[in-house]
């Protein structure tokens, strides 16, 4: 008789727990599914939270505007740097020891002046040797062609003459270039920076002797996404700000990369700003700011009312204390509004806040209604 009760009280036990732990659950979905007829006959405003919720009646408060005639303009934002206009690094094209350093660093120079001198007393020898024996060669020229012009010599021995005329200016042409390398000249106008080497030093031809920079105009180099790229063109305006410098600068598209960068697909752009004053310098951190298309009298809604679906884009509009879904399409797209361009009119009153709670003929209570900004 013991072990037929045992099992029969683990039943019973069983039973009074799942009953105890179901039975709150049971009676709570009960409870909502017929409710008090107080709940279920409450208007706008009924049960908890008041009017600012979806409870009672399913009323949902929310905030609307008035579509009027706006301006959407697009603009690309990037950030670029200041770059000189010319840049180099001047090194001399031979080796040898300095003998002389003809310029103050941080001063303009001219494009010719000579900056910078290497020891060519070697070569300036070569050169005098190789005149004297030019002018010999000269005269002899010249004796040789009075015999030729009365058939005294043959013509071979005076070509001969000549031959040897033509290549002692050959030598001379080459120590003379030779002699040019030894000389560190400017080769455009600019700013000189600092020097990196003293007279006596023995330079080569990878030794930086200073930089020379050219800062007037200046280059500002930026990219863009690749879909601009057949919008902007030479000459295209842009504005630029500087941080520190509150008014903004006006420079002129001059150069597109012709290839798009496969890494970020962007194409990379360069223009140019005059610098007159040279009040900027290369290097400096540059914020852009493309102006693109322009459309008048457009329809333009905030970002956050449209809602994307498989089907396509839509709003909610405020219609008679409903909420109406419409199918629109978009056309241009600023950093906090989107145009328009079918699907709506002026005068709508579209949602904008408790989008993701809307659905079609939901009842809504407009909390805030405001007409658009003329000017988008």
């Amino acid at each position: 008789m013991k072990n037929l009760l045992r099992p029969l009280l683990t039943a019973l036990s069983l039973l009074l727990v799942a009953g105890i732990i179901i039975y709150p659950k049971v009676k709570d979905k009960l409870f909502r599914k017929e409710g008090p007829a107080s709940m279920q006959s409450a208007g706008p405003g009924a049960g908890p939270g008041g009017g600012g919720g979806m409870r009672g009646g399913q009323v949902l408060n929310v905030s609307a505007m008035i579509i009027t005639p706006s301006v959407v303009t697009e603009f690309i934002n990037s950030t670029g740097t200041l770059m000189p206009d010319e840049e180099v690094e001047l090194s001399f094209e031979t080796s040898g020891k300095i003998i002389g350093i003809f310029f103050t660093e941080g001063t303009r120079v001219a494009k010719g002046d000579l900056l910078a001198k290497i020891n060519d007393r070697h070569l300036q020898a070569q050169l005098l040797k190789l005149e004297a024996q030019q002018k010999l060669a000269q005269e002899k020229e010249f004796r040789q062609r009075s015999l030729l012009d009365r058939d005294a010599i043959s013509r071979e021995s005076y070509d001969q003459i000549v031959t040897e005329l033509e290549a002692l200016n050959a030598d001379i042409l080459l120590v003379k270039a030779r002699i040019a390398e030894t000389e560190l000249r400017a080769p455009f106008d600019g700013i000189i920076g600092l020097r990196y080497l003293s007279e006596g030093s023995f330079a080569t031809t990878n030794t930086k002797i200073a930089r020379l920079v050219k800062t007037s105009p200046l280059k500002i180099e930026f990219s863009i996404p690749e879909r601009y790229a057949g919008e902007i063109t030479r000459g295209y305006p842009i504005t630029f700000t500087i941080d520190g410098i509150n008014n903004p600068f006006r420079a002129e598209v001059y150069a597109l990369d012709p290839k798009i960068d496969v890494g970020t697909r962007t194409i990379t752009v360069r223009a140019i700003y005059p610098n007159r004053n040279e009040e900027l310098k290369p290097g400096r951190f540059a914020a852009i700011n493309l102006r693109l298309a322009e459309v008048r009298n457009a329809i333009s809604i905030p970002s956050e009312s449209l809602i994307p679906e498989m089907e396509g884009e839509k709003v909610f509009l405020y219609r008679s204390g409903r909420a109406m879904p419409v199918t629109v399409k978009t056309g241009l797209r600023t950093e906090a509004t989107i145009q328009i361009t079918e699907g709506l009119s002026f005068g709508d009153t579209i949602i904008t806040t408790g989008i993701l709670q809307l659905r079609q003929s939901l009842p809504v209570v407009l909390d805030n209604l405001v007409v658009q900004n003329q000017q988008e």
